[in-house]
């Protein structure tokens, strides 16, 4: 079993940054692909990046890409999603997954939310 915890959102304004954590339990993180999604109100949870266990091999949403940066610290048991020029369409609750790979997510966070105000 593995736990998620993420930290790190909060309110921001338009064109600032933001840098999300997920602390995961167990001695098996690095053997993880690592995931973002999000989900703002009354729309599906959608996709924002993944990484490999290793962290060589990340992808980006497109809606996301060039700002935002999934990273992850096999050492630490922690994935990061730096956010940068952020909008206000990137209001959501965000969530990080793992699992064994980017079309399997078997465990999920409780979600941080991110509020980006105009």
């Amino acid at each position: 079993q593995v736990q998620l915890v993420e930290s790190g959102g909060g309110l921001v304004q338009a064109g600032g940054s933001l840098r999300l954590s997920c602390t995961a339990s167990g001695r098996t993180f690095g053997t993880y692909v690592m995931g973002w999604f999000r989900q703002a109100p009354g729309t599906e949870r959608e996709f924002v990046a993944s990484i490999s266990w290793s962290g060589a091999s990340t992808y980006n949403a497109d809606s996301v890409k060039d700002r935002f940066t999934i990273s992850r610290d096999n050492a630490k048991n922690t994935a990061y999603l730096q956010m940068n020029s952020l909008k206000p369409e990137d209001t959501a609750v965000y969530y990080c997954a793992s699992g064994g790979s980017t079309s399997s997510w078997n465990y999920w966070g409780q979600g941080t939310q991110v509020t980006v105000s105009s």
